[in-house]
């Protein structure tokens, strides 16, 4: 019996099979987030966890064997030197899977796949807004008499040039 070992084939032939794998893990390493099913997730999540491991340790041999998986030389560049560090203290589960649902066309399971310190684009945003909030209040406040003011002197310029 050979329970839980080996792999899902993903109904592919190997050579697509690897050059797809290949192809998911760089994208959640740009990304730091991908949208996929979740077959596709549970065989990527395996590859990507191995290559966080070896990118924690920053030697020769580490990225000459991360550079046989990853061939955008950007991507292991930022793979060793920005996710490894970040890493540094988990000891694995590097990576989540969040359930999305199901595919319109084919039903498909959908997933997000991200590394677990992913923050989304509106939380560094809101840290950033809530520190100009304050001023930009008192500047919109200023504009707002403002115009009052000038609207009022127009009323009362176009009043005179009535009773004229």
């Amino acid at each position: 019996m050979n329970h839980k070992n080996g792999f899902n084939p993903l109904s592919r032939t190997t050579a697509h099979r690897r050059a797809m794998s290949r192809n998911m893990v760089t994208s959640l390493f740009r990304y730091e987030r991908i949208t996929t099913t979740k077959a596709k997730a549970l065989e990527v999540r395996k590859a990507a966890e191995k290559l966080i491991t070896r990118s924690k340790v920053d030697t020769v041999h580490n990225r000459r064997q991360a550079a046989r998986f990853i061939q955008d030389e950007t991507i292991l560049a930022k793979l060793f030197t920005d996710i490894g560090p970040r890493m540094k203290d988990r000891a694995g589960g590097y990576t989540r899977i969040l359930k999305l649902g199901f595919r319109q066309g084919d039903a498909a399971d959908m997933v997000i796949l991200e590394l677990v310190d992913y923050k989304l684009d509106g939380e560094k945003k809101s840290e950033k807004k809530d520190a100009k909030k304050a001023p930009a209040k008192k500047a919109a406040d200023k504009k707002a008499v403002d115009k009052g003011a000038e609207k009022k002197k127009a009323s009362k310029a176009k009043a005179e040039k009535a009773a004229e």
